[in-house]
Protein backbone atom coordinates (compact mmCIF):
# COMPACT_ATOMS: atom_id res chain seq x y z
CA UNK A 1 0.00 0.00 0.00
CA UNK A 2 1.10 3.57 -0.79
CA UNK A 3 0.11 6.73 1.34
CA UNK A 4 1.50 9.79 0.49
CA UNK A 5 0.98 13.82 1.29
CA UNK A 6 -0.15 15.99 -1.23
CA UNK A 7 -0.06 20.13 -1.10
CA UNK A 8 -2.54 22.22 -3.28
CA UNK A 9 -1.34 25.84 -4.12
CA UNK A 10 -2.76 28.49 -6.14
CA UNK A 11 -4.38 31.87 -5.99
CA UNK A 12 -7.84 32.54 -4.42
CA UNK A 13 -10.77 30.68 -6.63
CA UNK A 14 -8.47 28.68 -8.57
CA UNK A 15 -10.17 25.63 -7.53
CA UNK A 16 -8.75 23.72 -5.19
CA UNK A 17 -11.64 23.40 -2.30
CA UNK A 18 -13.55 21.94 -5.18
CA UNK A 19 -11.30 19.84 -6.47
CA UNK A 20 -10.21 18.56 -2.87
CA UNK A 21 -14.42 17.91 -1.96
CA UNK A 22 -14.56 16.17 -5.73
CA UNK A 23 -11.70 13.46 -5.19
CA UNK A 24 -13.17 12.94 -1.58
CA UNK A 25 -16.15 12.24 -2.54
CA UNK A 26 -18.12 14.68 -0.32
CA UNK A 27 -17.81 18.08 1.46
CA UNK A 28 -14.76 18.79 3.24
CA UNK A 29 -13.88 22.31 2.26
CA UNK A 30 -16.88 25.03 1.34
CA UNK A 31 -16.72 27.34 -1.94
CA UNK A 32 -17.89 30.32 -2.71
CA UNK A 33 -16.86 32.78 -5.68
CA UNK A 34 -15.58 35.36 -2.65
CA UNK A 35 -12.26 35.57 -1.96
CA UNK A 36 -10.95 34.02 1.12
CA UNK A 37 -13.62 31.47 0.94
CA UNK A 38 -10.66 28.79 2.63
CA UNK A 39 -9.40 30.62 5.71
CA UNK A 40 -6.98 28.02 7.44
CA UNK A 41 -5.51 24.64 5.49
CA UNK A 42 -7.94 21.80 5.61
CA UNK A 43 -7.18 18.19 5.22
CA UNK A 44 -9.07 15.82 3.38
CA UNK A 45 -8.32 11.92 3.15
CA UNK A 46 -8.80 9.91 -0.32
CA UNK A 47 -7.82 6.23 -0.34
CA UNK A 48 -8.64 3.19 -2.85
CA UNK A 49 -7.59 0.13 -3.39
CA UNK A 50 -3.99 1.12 -4.34
CA UNK A 51 -3.19 3.45 -0.94
CA UNK A 52 -4.28 6.79 0.34
CA UNK A 53 -3.44 10.91 -0.22
CA UNK A 54 -3.65 13.40 2.26
CA UNK A 55 -4.56 16.39 1.09
CA UNK A 56 -3.77 19.87 2.54
CA UNK A 57 -6.18 22.85 0.73
CA UNK A 58 -4.29 25.64 1.50
CA UNK A 59 -5.83 29.15 1.22
CA UNK A 60 -4.80 31.27 -1.81
CA UNK A 61 -2.56 33.65 -1.70
CA UNK A 62 -2.79 37.04 -1.85
CA UNK A 63 -0.90 40.07 -3.43
CA UNK A 64 -2.06 42.92 -1.05
CA UNK A 65 -2.59 41.56 2.44
CA UNK A 66 -3.49 44.63 3.77
CA UNK A 67 -5.52 43.67 6.63
CA UNK A 68 -5.01 41.25 9.40
CA UNK A 69 -7.27 38.42 7.93
CA UNK A 70 -5.46 38.87 4.70
CA UNK A 71 -2.36 38.65 6.31
CA UNK A 72 -3.17 35.78 8.50
CA UNK A 73 -4.24 34.17 5.47
CA UNK A 74 -1.15 34.65 3.50
CA UNK A 75 0.98 33.40 6.97
CA UNK A 76 -1.00 30.25 7.23
CA UNK A 77 -0.06 29.19 3.65
CA UNK A 78 3.84 29.99 3.87
CA UNK A 79 3.70 27.79 6.95
CA UNK A 80 1.85 25.28 5.39
CA UNK A 81 4.94 25.57 2.51
CA UNK A 82 7.46 24.76 5.31
CA UNK A 83 6.22 21.48 5.63
CA UNK A 84 7.35 18.27 3.83
CA UNK A 85 4.82 16.64 1.13
CA UNK A 86 5.50 13.92 -1.17
CA UNK A 87 3.90 16.36 -4.00
CA UNK A 88 2.71 19.59 -4.67
CA UNK A 89 -0.34 20.46 -7.15
CA UNK A 90 0.02 24.00 -8.09
CA UNK A 91 -3.06 25.10 -9.84
CA UNK A 92 -4.10 27.76 -12.25
CA UNK A 93 -7.22 29.33 -13.75
CA UNK A 94 -6.45 30.06 -17.37
CA UNK A 95 -10.17 30.86 -17.37
CA UNK A 96 -8.54 34.25 -15.90
CA UNK A 97 -5.41 36.92 -17.07
CA UNK A 98 -2.53 36.20 -14.96
CA UNK A 99 -1.90 39.14 -12.59
CA UNK A 100 0.64 39.76 -9.50
CA UNK A 101 -0.94 37.20 -7.35
CA UNK A 102 -0.16 33.89 -9.88
CA UNK A 103 3.20 35.86 -10.34
CA UNK A 104 3.66 35.49 -6.13
CA UNK A 105 2.37 31.66 -6.81
CA UNK A 106 4.59 30.78 -9.11
CA UNK A 107 7.59 31.87 -6.96
CA UNK A 108 6.70 29.90 -4.05
CA UNK A 109 5.90 26.93 -6.45
CA UNK A 110 9.54 27.35 -7.87
CA UNK A 111 11.61 27.06 -4.44
CA UNK A 112 9.29 24.09 -4.04
CA UNK A 113 11.39 20.75 -3.51
CA UNK A 114 9.07 18.25 -3.61
CA UNK A 115 7.70 17.29 -7.52
CA UNK A 116 5.24 19.71 -8.39
CA UNK A 117 2.37 18.96 -10.84
CA UNK A 118 1.21 21.66 -13.11
CA UNK A 119 -3.05 21.45 -13.07
CA UNK A 120 -4.79 23.77 -15.30
CA UNK A 121 -8.11 23.85 -13.73
CA UNK A 122 -11.61 24.81 -15.22
CA UNK A 123 -11.30 23.47 -18.70
CA UNK A 124 -15.28 23.18 -18.73
CA UNK A 125 -14.81 27.08 -19.24
CA UNK A 126 -13.61 29.51 -21.83
CA UNK A 127 -9.32 29.21 -21.27
CA UNK A 128 -9.15 32.61 -23.30
CA UNK A 129 -5.87 33.60 -21.55
CA UNK A 130 -4.18 30.02 -21.62
CA UNK A 131 -1.39 31.18 -23.71
CA UNK A 132 -0.18 33.29 -20.62
CA UNK A 133 -0.05 29.93 -18.82
CA UNK A 134 1.91 28.18 -22.05
CA UNK A 135 5.35 28.89 -20.70
CA UNK A 136 4.29 27.04 -17.34
CA UNK A 137 3.98 23.79 -19.52
CA UNK A 138 7.67 24.14 -20.30
CA UNK A 139 8.87 24.58 -16.63
CA UNK A 140 6.60 22.12 -14.96
CA UNK A 141 7.03 18.60 -17.34
CA UNK A 142 4.04 17.04 -15.34
CA UNK A 143 1.10 18.70 -16.00
CA UNK A 144 -2.90 18.17 -16.52
CA UNK A 145 -6.15 19.80 -17.48
CA UNK A 146 -9.05 18.59 -15.95
CA UNK A 147 -12.01 20.47 -14.28
CA UNK A 148 -12.60 19.80 -10.81
CA UNK A 149 -16.39 21.18 -11.30
CA UNK A 150 -17.00 18.19 -13.51
CA UNK A 151 -14.68 15.62 -12.38
CA UNK A 152 -12.98 15.88 -15.91
CA UNK A 153 -9.56 14.17 -15.96
CA UNK A 154 -9.53 13.49 -11.95
CA UNK A 155 -8.30 9.77 -12.29
CA UNK A 156 -5.50 10.32 -14.56
CA UNK A 157 -4.59 13.39 -11.98
CA UNK A 158 -4.92 10.71 -8.76
CA UNK A 159 -2.35 8.38 -11.13
CA UNK A 160 0.53 10.55 -11.60
CA UNK A 161 0.39 11.14 -8.20
CA UNK A 162 0.51 7.56 -6.98
CA UNK A 163 4.13 7.41 -8.61
CA UNK A 164 5.28 9.85 -6.35
CA UNK A 165 4.65 8.18 -3.07
CA UNK A 166 5.83 5.35 -1.64
CA UNK A 167 5.25 2.14 -0.48
CA UNK A 168 4.78 1.72 3.39
CA UNK A 169 4.72 -1.08 5.80
CA UNK A 170 1.57 -2.74 6.51
CA UNK A 171 1.28 0.24 9.59
CA UNK A 172 -0.40 3.00 9.43
CA UNK A 173 1.23 5.94 9.39
CA UNK A 174 -2.36 7.87 9.47
CA UNK A 175 -3.83 7.11 13.32
CA UNK A 176 -7.45 5.62 12.86
CA UNK A 177 -8.61 8.12 15.39
CA UNK A 178 -9.11 10.27 12.63
CA UNK A 179 -12.44 10.86 11.36
CA UNK A 180 -12.49 10.07 7.67
CA UNK A 181 -12.88 12.09 4.88
CA UNK A 182 -11.75 15.48 7.52
CA UNK A 183 -8.45 14.69 9.32
CA UNK A 184 -8.09 18.15 10.65
CA UNK A 185 -11.56 19.53 11.69
CA UNK A 186 -14.01 19.24 14.59
CA UNK A 187 -17.77 19.13 14.00
CA UNK A 188 -18.20 23.13 15.42
CA UNK A 189 -15.57 24.04 13.17
CA UNK A 190 -17.08 22.46 10.13
CA UNK A 191 -20.60 23.43 11.17
CA UNK A 192 -19.73 27.05 11.30
CA UNK A 193 -17.64 26.63 7.84
CA UNK A 194 -21.19 25.28 6.39
CA UNK A 195 -23.07 28.32 7.91
CA UNK A 196 -20.10 31.16 6.57
CA UNK A 197 -20.27 29.73 2.94
CA UNK A 198 -24.15 30.46 2.98
CA UNK A 199 -23.54 33.65 4.00
CA UNK A 200 -21.32 34.32 1.44
CA UNK A 201 -23.30 32.48 -1.26
CA UNK A 202 -26.97 34.28 -0.38
CA UNK A 203 -24.95 37.76 -0.02
CA UNK A 204 -24.07 37.96 -3.37
CA UNK A 205 -21.47 40.80 -3.41
CA UNK A 206 -23.47 42.65 -0.45
CA UNK A 207 -20.91 41.44 2.58
CA UNK A 208 -17.45 41.73 2.65
CA UNK A 209 -15.57 38.79 3.50
CA UNK A 210 -14.71 40.04 7.02
CA UNK A 211 -17.89 37.83 7.93
CA UNK A 212 -17.38 34.91 9.95
CA UNK A 213 -19.47 32.24 12.01
CA UNK A 214 -19.33 31.06 15.04
CA UNK A 215 -21.00 27.56 16.48
CA UNK A 216 -21.45 28.12 20.19
CA UNK A 217 -23.02 24.79 21.27
CA UNK A 218 -24.06 21.17 19.85
CA UNK A 219 -25.98 19.09 21.63
CA UNK A 220 -27.94 15.80 20.71
CA UNK A 221 -31.53 15.94 22.22
CA UNK A 222 -33.60 13.02 23.50
CA UNK A 223 -35.68 13.36 20.39
CA UNK A 224 -32.76 12.45 18.06
CA UNK A 225 -32.58 16.22 17.28
CA UNK A 226 -29.57 17.90 16.63
CA UNK A 227 -29.77 21.30 18.13
CA UNK A 228 -26.60 23.75 17.35
CA UNK A 229 -26.32 27.42 18.68
CA UNK A 230 -24.90 29.38 16.27
CA UNK A 231 -23.93 33.18 15.65
CA UNK A 232 -22.78 34.96 12.73
CA UNK A 233 -20.26 37.79 13.08
CA UNK A 234 -19.83 40.87 11.51
CA UNK A 235 -17.77 44.34 11.60
CA UNK A 236 -20.69 46.90 11.28
CA UNK A 237 -23.84 47.42 12.18
CA UNK A 238 -25.51 48.35 8.27
CA UNK A 239 -23.96 44.51 7.50
CA UNK A 240 -25.47 43.07 10.55
CA UNK A 241 -28.92 44.69 9.53
CA UNK A 242 -28.69 43.04 6.05
CA UNK A 243 -27.90 39.82 6.94
CA UNK A 244 -31.02 40.07 9.40
CA UNK A 245 -33.13 41.39 6.68
CA UNK A 246 -36.85 42.66 6.63
CA UNK A 247 -38.92 40.73 9.93
CA UNK A 248 -35.12 38.67 9.89
CA UNK A 249 -36.34 37.18 6.94
CA UNK A 250 -32.49 37.11 5.23
CA UNK A 251 -31.33 35.46 8.71
CA UNK A 252 -34.37 32.51 8.36
CA UNK A 253 -33.48 32.20 4.39
CA UNK A 254 -29.54 31.35 5.67
CA UNK A 255 -30.38 29.49 8.93
CA UNK A 256 -33.16 27.59 6.51
CA UNK A 257 -30.23 26.63 3.89
CA UNK A 258 -27.41 25.77 6.07
CA UNK A 259 -29.72 23.64 8.49
CA UNK A 260 -30.52 21.61 5.20
CA UNK A 261 -27.04 20.83 4.28
CA UNK A 262 -26.09 19.99 8.09
CA UNK A 263 -28.97 17.86 8.21
CA UNK A 264 -27.12 16.05 4.85
CA UNK A 265 -23.92 15.91 6.54
CA UNK A 266 -24.70 14.52 9.89
CA UNK A 267 -27.11 12.56 8.84
CA UNK A 268 -29.90 13.52 11.47
CA UNK A 269 -32.52 16.21 12.17
CA UNK A 270 -31.48 19.73 13.22
CA UNK A 271 -32.19 22.51 14.71
CA UNK A 272 -30.38 25.66 13.90
CA UNK A 273 -30.38 28.24 16.34
CA UNK A 274 -28.58 31.00 14.61
CA UNK A 275 -27.92 34.42 15.85
CA UNK A 276 -26.22 37.96 13.97
CA UNK A 277 -24.04 40.01 16.20
CA UNK A 278 -21.73 42.94 15.35
CA UNK A 279 -17.97 42.32 16.46
CA UNK A 280 -15.05 44.82 15.36
CA UNK A 281 -12.87 42.66 16.82
CA UNK A 282 -13.53 38.85 15.82
CA UNK A 283 -10.32 39.05 13.11
CA UNK A 284 -8.14 40.01 15.93
CA UNK A 285 -9.11 37.15 18.44
CA UNK A 286 -9.65 34.85 15.97
CA UNK A 287 -7.92 35.01 13.02
CA UNK A 288 -10.78 33.02 11.01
Amino acid sequence: MKEGYVLLLGRPNVGKSTFVNTVVGQKVAITSPKPQTTRVPIQGLFQDERGRIVFTDTPGIFDKAKDDLSKHINRQTLESLNKEFDVVLYFVDPSRRRDFEEARVLGLARKVKSPVILVLNKSDLKTKFLPQYSFLLEEFTKNISISALKGTNIKPLLNMIFEHIKEIPDESKISNNQVYPILNMDSKTFIAELIREKVFIMMGEEIPYSTTATVDKIQEKNNGILYIKARILTTNDRHKKMLIGQSARKIKEIGSYARKEIALATNKKVFLDLTVEKDIHWQEFTGK
